[in-house]
């Protein structure tokens, strides 16, 4: 009875410490050729490794409003397995990229113009937060809330981000809790509030 027990207890450990494993190591799966190729596809050129989908940035107008440019697995296909994307960020003056977070990566952001108020907030509710300067580069740690803002009334912002996955997803938090389908009275009561302000809210953000 007690070498069954005691074997009960190794592989309980061993599939405790296997999952825990995974976790600390979760991220973009290893591949085992040197890039992954379309299905049906069987070779591909120099072109296939190529995007162009940034030029149109290139000299043109700053936009009406924040906008993403993103040079990801969706956009590059080529990128599928190579745990590496872009993300180009236009912050007119005075606009925000809302509180969001990426799940499946790190958010490396380079400023090129422009400044820039960036923060976030660790699992312990602590917020750390920086004023940026043209050259300066923050890190945003993965899976953490956080947010960049434009605070310069005059002038556009740019930045370039990097990520350590070839879809590092974005859950943004005013969107995925107030323009999804939870109910207004479970909303109301999480934020403590009443049923009509969260539908200004919602509104709002329609």
């Amino acid at each position: 009875m007690e070498s069954k027990t005691s074997s009960c207890i190794v592989l309980l450990a061993l599939a405790t410490s296997l999952v825990i494993f995974q976790m600390a190591s979760a991220g973009d799966p290893d591949i085992l050729t040197d890039f992954v190729l379309p299905l049906g596809v069987p070779s591909v050129d120099a072109s296939y490794f190529t995007f162009s989908g940034l030029r149109g940035l290139v000299g043109a107008p700053p936009p009406e409003k924040f906008k993403v440019t993103k040079a990801a697995m969706t956009e590059f296909p080529a990128l599928n397995g190579q745990s590496v994307s872009y993300a180009i960020l236009q912050y007119p003056a005075g606009s925000v990229n809302p509180v969001h977070t990426h799940p499946r990566s790190a958010e490396l952001l380079f400023l090129m113009s422009g400044t820039l108020e960036v923060g976030f907030i660790d699992t312990t509710n602590k917020i750390f937060t920086q004023t940026l300067q043209i050259g300066d580069v923050f890190v945003f740690p993965k899976g953490l809330v956080h947010y960049q803002y434009n605070a310069d009334a005059e002038n556009c912002a740019w930045g370039i981000s990097a990520f350590g996955s070839a879809n590092a997803g974005t859950v943004s938090v005013p969107n995925s809790v107030f323009n999804t389908s939870i109910p207004d009275n479970i909303l109301a009561k999480s934020f403590k509030t009443d049923i009509i302000t969260i539908q200004k809210i919602k509104a709002g953000l329609a």
